[in-house]
């Protein structure tokens, strides 16, 4: 199985074009007004609009009302939703009720945050699992992976402080539905993308799906 790709906090046209011919399977929007890749919903929409239809719009968004995500959703045309903070699963289920997937982010300090979002969190799509860190925004810090059981009953998608050298690491141990990266391909500015870091992410991914093919091709 081939493992997806998500790029977060893009917010240049620059940037989602390389992106999308980079193959990646989703592009994310930043909607927390504390994070320095906001974007307000006029912006995102035009980046949504440079995306071929193969290719997810992910909102992310913490404890925003949900008139608010609905309304940015609707905007931008969102695909999916990420919920990024405190949220209940009585307000994803209302959030994402046009129809929406979405996924809920586990800010892992132990494995019984997993676990605990396991058991609360069955209507999303995937649990998103980056490092704990005050506030809400993401760190670029990786967490102990050996906190990830085995047997999870729910796609995963891999976050918190992957880049290129640490991507094929994770996908070997965890063998996550995606991998999401945000500061890992980081330019000068929080802003920009460096889109040499780009093309290694990417590359390093694949490297890392074809070793796991070959491992399972000689198991058999």
């Amino acid at each position: 199985m081939r493992t997806h790709i998500k790029f977060c906090g893009l917010a240049r046209a620059e940037d989602v074009d390389t992106a999308v011919a980079l193959g990646v399977d989703a592009i994310g929007f930043v909607f927390y007004a504390k994070s320095p890749r906001c974007l307000d919903p006029s912006q995102a929409a035009l980046l949504r609009r440079r995306l071929p239809s193969y290719v997810c719009s992910v909102g992310l968004f913490v404890n925003e009302t949900v008139a608010r995500v609905r309304e940015v959703a609707g905007t931008v045309g969102l695909d999916v939703l990420q919920l990024h903070g405190d949220e209940t699963p009585e307000y994803c289920a209302l959030a994402a009720s046009d129809h929406l997937a979405y996924w809920k982010a586990v800010r892992m300090r132990g494995p019984a945050d997993l676990l605990e979002s396991l058991a609360r969190f069955g209507a999303a799509e995937a649990l998103l699992l980056d490092s704990f860190s005050d506030g809400f925004g993401g760190s670029g810090q990786r967490f102990d992976w050996s906190w990830i059981p085995q047997q999870r009953g729910r796609p995963l998608v891999m976050s918190g402080g992957l880049d290129a050298a640490s991507v094929g690491e994770a996908i070997a141990r965890v063998r996550p539905m995606a991998v999401d990266v945000s500061s890992g391909i980081q330019g000068s500015d929080a802003r920009i993308k460096d889109h040499a870091k780009m093309e290694r992410f990417v590359a390093a991914v694949v490297c890392a799906d074809a070793g796991l093919t070959a491992g399972a091709r000689s198991d058999t």
